[in-house]
Order: C-alpha cells, then sequence, then structure tokens
C-alpha cells in the first residue's frame, strides 16, 4: 500500500480530490485545499488504512519473485476441529507499474500465490493447496482543474482474510473471492466546493461455504467545504443494496455523515467522518445506528511511519451463524468495531522492523432461527472478539535480495461454534526485486 509520504509532497488540489494527486500549476490559496485526504464512497475501498495513495511519480515495470516458509501450530483454526501444525511454504510472483502524465495516472500491481502445507490439513473443506493471489488497477483522467474521473479496482482470491481490508472476520477453511470497483466524477464547482459523486460495486463469493456469498451496489455524493488550506468539511449521503445467497436475506444500508479532513502537518493526514446508518433487512427488522470512520497516516520522522484505522457500524457480512442452542440463526444487526494499528521503523538504511494490531469486536443482534425445522426458542445474542498481533524485520542484503521474518499470532474469543483458537504463525522469506 502506497505510503503517506507521497501524498503530502505538495498541499494543492486539497479540496478537490480524497485520493487524488496535485496539479502543480494551480496557484489560489484556496485550492491548495483541493486534494482530500480519504476514500470517496465506501471506507473500505482498498483498505481501511488507505489515506492519500495515489502515486505521485511514473515508476517503470518492476517484478518481484520470492518465496516464505511457514510454520503454523493451527492451520485449521476456525474449522473447529483440534488444533493440528504444519510447515507450508509460500511462493509469489508480482509485478507493478506506474503511468503519470499532466492528464491520466495508471497505477497496476498484481501478486500470484499459493500456500502449499507439507502435511496435509486434516480438515474437511481445506486443500493442501490454496491460492494468496490479488490485483488492482487504478486510473485518474482529469479532463480539466475543475472536472476529473477516477477509477480504483481490486480483486483478490486468497485463502487467509486481510482484516484492514473490512469485509471479513471468521476465518474460512477454503479460500474467497473477492473484487471492488468504485468509480467516480469530482466537480469543483467555485474556489471553496466541491463535489464527489459516484457508485461502487462490490462482491464476495466463497466456493465451499453456504450462506456467506454478498454482492453489494453503492451510489454516494459527497460535498468538500475548504476552511483552510489544511482542513477541508464533508458531508456524505450513501445508499447501498446488499443481496445474499442461500439463507441469507437482503439488506438496504443508508449513510447520513459529516466530516473533518486534515494536514496536521506536511508528513501528517487524516480523515474522521461520524453520523447514522439507517439498516433494513428484507423480511427483518430495521434498525439504526451510529457509523464512524478514521483513518490517519504520519511519517512521524525519516526513519518511523504510523498508519491507523477505526471503523464501526452494521456490518453485512458473516450474519448467518451457528447459535450453540438455536442452531442455523441470521441475525438482522451484526455490529463490528474495527481497529487497526500498523507502523514500520527504518533502524538503518539496510533493515527494517515492522508490526502491527487489528482488534475486531463484533455483537450479533436481532436474530432469528433459519435452520429446518426452525428453532422455536429465543435466541440469544452472541459476541465475538478477534485480535491479531504481528511482528516482523526485513534486512536488505543487497539491491536484488531482501530477507524476511515475522511472527503472527491470532486469537478469537467467540460464541459462534468453532470460531474461538488461538494460532502461532512464524515465516521466513527471501525475495528478490528486478
Amino acid at each position: 500500500m502506497a505510503t503517506v509520504v507521497a501524498a503530502v509532497n505538495s498541499f494543492s488540489n486539497f479540496l478537490f480530490s480524497p485520493t487524488h494527486p496535485t496539479l502543480h500549476h494551480m496557484e489560489s490559496k484556496y485550492l491548495s485545499g483541493f486534494i482530500g485526504l480519504a476514500l470517496v464512497g465506501s471506507a473500505s475501498a482498498q483498505g481501511l488504512y488507505n489515506v492519500g495513495s495515489e502515486a505521485q511519480e511514473s515508476m517503470p515495470l518492476k517484478w518481484v519473485v520470492g518465496t516464505s516458509v511457514i510454520y503454523d501450530d493451527n492451520v485449521g483454526a476456525g474449522g473447529g476441529g483440534a488444533a493440528q501444525s504444519s510447515f507450508g511454504v509460500n511462493p509469489y510472483v508480482g509485478l507493478s507499474f506506474v503511468s503519470m502524465t499532466p492528464q491520466t495516472t495508471w497505477d497496476v500491481y498484481a501478486r500470484l500465490g499459493l500456500i502449499y502445507y507439507l502435511d496435509k490439513p486434516n480438515i474437511p473443506g481445506m486443500s493442501d493447496v490454496s491460492s494468496q493471489s490479488r490485483a488492482g488497477i487504478n486510473l485518474t483522467h482529469r479532463f480539466s482543474e475543475r472536472l476529473r474521473f477516477s477509477s480504483r479496482n481490486f480483486i483478490a482470491y486468497e485463502l487467509e482474510p486481510d482484516y484492514s481490508y473490512g469485509y471479513a472476520s471468521s476465518r474460512q477453511m477454503s479460500e474467497y473471492f473477492y473484487w471492488q470497483s468504485d468509480n467516480s466524477i469530482g466537480y469543483r464547482w467555485t474556489e471553496r466546493f466541491a463535489t464527489y459523486t459516484g457508485v461502487s460495486v462490490t462482491g464476495a463469493t466463497y466456493p465451499n461455504v453456504q450462506n456467506n456469498d454478498r454482492f453489494t451496489w453503492e451510489a454516494y455524493n459527497q460535498m468538500r467545504y475548504q476552511l483552510s488550506p489544511q482542513t477541508v468539511v464533508t458531508g456524505d449521503y450513501r445508499y447501498a443494496q446488499t443481496t445474499g445467497n442461500g439463507l441469507s436475506s437482503d439488506s438496504t444500508d443508508q449513510y447520513i455523515l459529516l466530516g473533518l479532513e486534515q494536514r496536521f502537518s506536511p508528513n501528517t493526514i487524516g480523515i474522521i467522518r461520524a453520523g447514522i446508518q439507517l439498516h433494513d433487512v428484507n423480511g427483518g427488522s430495521s434498525s439504526s445506528s451510529p457509523y464512524g470512520e478514521l483513518a490517519l497516516n504520519s511519517q512521524v520522522n525519516q526513519q518511523l511511519m504510523v498508519r491507523a484505522f477505526a471503523r464501526y457500524g452494521i456490518e453485512n457480512y458473516d450474519t448467518v451463524v451457528t447459535n450453540p442452542t438455536a442452531g442455523l440463526v441470521e441475525y438482522n444487526d451484526r455490529r463490528t468495531f474495527r481497529l487497526g494499528i500498523s507502523s514500520d521503523y527504518a533502524v538503518t538504511q539496510l533493515f527494517t522492523i515492522f508490526g502491527g494490531v487489528d482488534y475486531i469486536p463484533t455483537s450479533y443482534q436481532s436474530g432469528h432461527s433459519v435452520s429446518t425445522p426452525p428453532f422455536l426458542g429465543s435466541v440469544s445474542d452472541l459476541s465475538e472478539d478477534v485480535i491479531n498481533l504481528s511482528l516482523g524485520c526485513s534486512y536488505k542484503f543487497n539491491d536484488l535480495l531482501t530477507g524476511t521474518a515475522t511472527y503472527n499470532y491470532t486469537k478469537s474469543s467467540s460464541d459462534i461454534a468453532g470460531q474461538d483458537y488461538n494460532r502461532n504463525r512464524i515465516s521466513l522469506g527471501l525475495s528478490a526485486e528486478f
């Protein structure tokens, strides 16, 4: 994910575009607010850490080839069975390039990989070989100083959930297929006022899991008013419809939000938005919830980078679960708080340490039985807490080779059957970039 350093090289255009680069020839002091800091549309668009992430200069085609050796002491965590350990290998190949002209920017990246467990896990639905692949294409086209088009597109076919993308917390035993496309038009009406209007579509498919597939389309409009060269006030309205499969119901969500986007310094940018979410489940109950999202990126000094995000609201994923007493239950109100903090510290030009934490408490409310025959008693609410910790380091041996070592700990404390576990993973890797 691009760092905030590239995003803060210039203040011009702060108001106009929440994620896109500057147009250096604008001179008005009010136009210095035309680059916003946060994502328009869904806060999960290509990662909750994503703040001011558009490339600032062209980059030639780069390739990376590498592999990691992994020890996992609970390969089937989340599968409900006894803990099983295994060694695995994770080979991968990736590419990236950026093409930038005064009018158009293309940012393309891809990584194809797999995980192969040497000891095949004895877990239903889990294979010894699983994909770890993702790709993205981002486009910005500037029709004029006032008008621009933005398209951000991402696709993944992976085994492990990436908590920073904001669409999963429970672990499944097979790969999931996830994709997202966010397309918007930004227009500057005056020196201080601009709008962004767009549509995003998101899909998640779990080939070997029932009731988890989702498709969401969302239309949104954001109004942006510049208070100062460093501060923009925003107002958002979002309308989203989600289609579920199997026993999961369709739903509709509306978001009404006020926000503030701020450059605290040339190297620190952040956003906060808060308001109300109106959630309606087809054939089920309606509810409302406070909704909020926050993102912060800071290059504290030449060595230390810190990134953070937080989000709270009603989510539409993983709503059909197994209740310990009522069997299969759909919950119409799944409230989730997501907090993530990550950091990189360059000890020397060759040696870097990095780490992070994700914390995801979830409350399942307003449940009804979808078992056959249905459970006739009272359906209890459920709760789940997931914490994920990571710590690692990298060492650049030369211009070609880089070595990494990572430790990851995951703990899930859950009322849901099969989702209560501890897991430790150790990874040693070597990669070549050319």
